[in-house]
């Protein structure tokens, strides 16, 4: 790999880098997955595979020092987006195709010899969610997992916002988006806090953002964001790729023979 080249990207590699890489094992590819959707009018529709991205990346430096040859796939930007029905910009796909893709790219990847493969999903409607784990179903176990904020192991490290479920282009998502230094509208400073909680409203048996109200697209309070809380939230969702990725590997170790 190239001085110049990016850090841990799969796409930056050539193929004969990459036979390097099976031919000392272990090795893990991350696969960010996300969506096309509104995030208020202060972030790109493409928020959450940004996310992904972002802390794909930041795992992979944490994977590589740790003995496991990590790198990051090209995205999956497009998901289920059933919430953001009526706003312009939404564009999903359909939970089985996606659960297809995925699944057949995670089939591709173990064949192609990655020792692990790991979907790291932070676009959080739950049917996008159970997609994302359906690819995974039928993989032996250990050779890939699924990263995502929404299991309680994991959800319980992150900010009291994140908790709450009003979280949707809210303080958690916009410190995410300015920490991976993606177009955040300066106009986030002046957005009033809005308290509907997405899980709460789910339970409700509301399924899209007008029916929960949220005429702009967003809840929790975009205004309080910061670059150093976005760092810090890396931190915590870095260190969950990591933990899923070290745990499949161990699972799937051969142990050393004894004498």
């Amino acid at each position: 790999m190239s001085e110049t080249s990016p850090a841990f990207e799969l796409a930056a590699l050539t193929t004969e880098e990459v036979a390097a890489i099976f031919a000392a094992p272990p090795s893990a590819i991350l696969v960010p997955v996300g969506s096309v959707e509104p995030h208020g009018p202060h972030l790109p529709l493409a928020t959450d595979t940004v996310i992904s991205v972002e802390a794909a990346r930041r795992a992979a430096r944490a994977l590589n020092t740790e003995g496991v040859a990590a790198y990051v796939a090209p995205s999956v930007a497009y998901g289920v987006t059933d919430f953001a029905a009526g706003f312009a910009g939404a564009v999903g796909i359909s939970a089985p195709l996606l659960t297809a893709l995925l699944r057949e790219l995670v089939h591709r990847f173990l064949e192609d010899g990655w020792s692990h493969v790991c979907l790291v999903n932070n676009h959080l409607e739950p049917a996008h969610d159970a997609a994302v784990r359906a690819a995974i179903a039928h993989v032996q176990a250990g050779r890939a997992s699924v990263a995502c904020p929404l299991t309680r192991r994991w959800a319980r490290t992150l900010s009291d916002e994140f908790k709450r479920g009003n979280c949707h282009a809210g303080r958690y998502e916009t410190s995410l988006a300015m920490a991976a230094g993606a177009d955040v509208r300066t106009q986030y400073s002046r957005l009033a806090t809005v308290a509907t909680s997405l899980s709460d409203e789910i339970k409700a048996g509301r399924s899209t953002f007008l029916a929960m109200g949220l005429e702009r697209a967003y809840t929790g309070a975009p205004a309080e964001a910061s670059v150093a809380e976005g760092h810090a939230l890396y931190d915590k969702l870095a260190e969950m790729i990591v933990a899923e990725v070290v745990e499949g590997v161990r699972a799937t170790a051969v142990p050393a023979s004894t004498p």
